[in-house]
């Protein structure tokens, strides 16, 4: 053993060894989250959080003072930290409005932004004992070098600076799902309120978030990228271990194996009848043989969520019903794919898929008409939504609204046909749903989740032939399987 590790040794050269003792040695300044020095492996040069650079944070805070009234102010609260119980918080997910503007990943603090005072940033103290139990914060400091506020000062100094900025002004947007006591309580806030003069700010966030920048796009790709390898290796587990807890968990895993910070929501991970309720969340349910299983995931990876859905039978073969029904929704899935191009809106693509599922429905013996109103019990839902920081994201830009490139959405068709459904026997209890992510680009789309296989031949093919897990070797059968 110690001559192994003499050879191994003088394989490193001076300069690694040098450089790796310098960049063990230096000290890096912690301000509660990665910065280029903490975090090279996720953030370059520039960037204030992974992918995003100082300039495109600058020119998001532009573009929203060109969309504010003159001498209007936006008050943009971080999140706060909610409790598990007592002494224990819920994993802390940051105000996608107010990460947006900031970059600032921590709860506590407060954002103004106006034409006069640019970005001012009130950001929390930590004394020792936060410290030790929490670790080090983003401070006044970082406000001004990480963050490139304009002005900074701790919180305590919010009620003396803010009210008079908030006199000055002619109106006020704040982001009101987030709205912190700390500021609302203030008699020039409440003045203002009861004049009518606040709103919520979000009108104007959403539509700049709506149309995501290339270095966004980047990320969605990633974050999509992630999750549908995690769903293709949680599919070929699902043969082995048929359980809707072992299965919401494998995908977990293999998301966060991949770098995705958190889940973008709860798996819905619905077998058999479970798959007909559309938000399904228990995940305690066995998996019988010959049930399918409708899994709706997605993570988020640097502050960019995913979302898409697969239906499929564990056992490894679809039973003609789930097939029938299957490649219904399937088609309908494609059919919607082909609509998506700048100009068309969501609920043209939604009602499209209306007329096509009532019909499919109707010729299947489901449905008695194409008018039927039980149609809506099988299926509530819309055909897509847009998405980005948020799962349902920017959710004050209409479903009407033209699609314009830039703009990212779901199609997810779906069936749900509950036990109890007054219809044919043999297509009771059964749920399913084929989600993916669509790009709108200058020409058409681009399906995100695309490389997720969704036919019937290519899914009972790689579960037959490769469920017992994925190495480097079998990477050219499967894809030719898929093809």
């Amino acid at each position: 053993m110690q001559i192994l590790v003499r050879k191994l040794l003088q394989r490193i050269s001076f300069k690694q060894v040098t450089s790796y003792r310098t960049y063990c040695t230096k000290k890096v300044v912690d301000i509660g989250q990665p910065t280029p020095a903490s975090h090279p492996q996720f953030l370059r040069e520039g960037e204030i959080t992974p992918g995003i650079t100082n300039e495109e944070y600058i020119s998001r805070r532009k573009k929203l003072l060109d969309l504010l009234p003159e001498k209007s102010v936006a008050i943009i609260a971080a999140a706060p930290v909610k409790m598990m119980t007592d002494v224990v918080p819920y994993t802390f997910r940051q105000d996608a409005d107010y990460l947006y503007i900031t970059g600032c990943q921590q709860p506590g603090s407060v954002a103004v932004l106006g034409h006069e005072c640019g970005l001012c940033m009130f950001m929390p103290e930590a004394d020792s004992y936060d410290v030790i139990w929490q670790g080090r914060i983003a401070g006044v400091d970082a406000a001004l070098k990480t963050f490139k506020a304009d002005k900074a000062y701790p919180m305590r100094k919010l009620p003396e600076i803010l009210p008079e900025i908030i006199r000055r002004s002619s109106k006020l947007f704040h982001n009101k799902q987030t709205a912190m006591s700390t500021y609302m309580h203030l008699e020039p806030f409440q003045k203002a309120a009861n004049n009518g003069k606040v709103e919520d700010l979000s009108s104007f966030t959403h539509e700049l978030r709506w149309k995501k920048s290339p270095a966004e796009l980047t990320l969605m790709r990633e974050s999509a990228s992630v999750a549908c390898q995690a769903l293709l290796q949680t599919m070929f587990h699902s043969k082995a271990y048929p359980s809707e807890g072992v299965l919401s968990a494998k995908v977990e895993y293999e998301c966060r194996m991949r770098g995705a910070q958190r889940m973008a929501f709860n798996p819905v991970v619905g077998g058999g009848p479970n798959a007909s309720v559309i938000h399904y969340s228990r995940n305690d349910q066995k998996i019988n043989d010959g049930e399918l299983v409708l899994m709706d995931v997605g993570c988020e990876l640097h502050s960019y969520v995913s979302d898409l859905t697969r239906t499929w039978p564990p056992c490894g073969s679809f039973s003609s019903a789930q097939e029938e029904l299957y490649n219904l929704i399937l088609q309908t899935n494609k059919e919607c794919l082909k609509l998506c191009k700048p100009g068309a809106t969501i609920q043209q693509i939604h009602n499209y898929s209306v007329e096509m599922l009532r019909k499919g429905l109707k010729e299947i013996g489901i449905l008695k008409s194409e008018g039927s109103s039980s149609y809506h019990q099988l299926n509530p839902t819309s055909i897509g939504h847009y998405l980005g920081m948020d799962v349902h994201d920017c959710s004050k830009i209409s479903y009407y609204r033209s699609l314009e490139p830039g703009v990212v959405i779901t199609i997810e068709p779906g069936i749900y046909i509950p036990s109890f459904f007054d219809g044919p026997e043999r297509y009771q209890g059964i749920g399913i749903r084929i989600e993916d992510e669509v790009l709108i680009t200058e020409t058409g789309y681009e399906v995100l989740t695309g490389s997720m296989p969704k036919e019937v031949k290519h899914i009972e093919s790689l579960l037959n032939n490769f469920s017992h897990g994925i190495g480097m070797e079998s990477h050219n059968k499967i894809r030719a399987a898929s093809s």
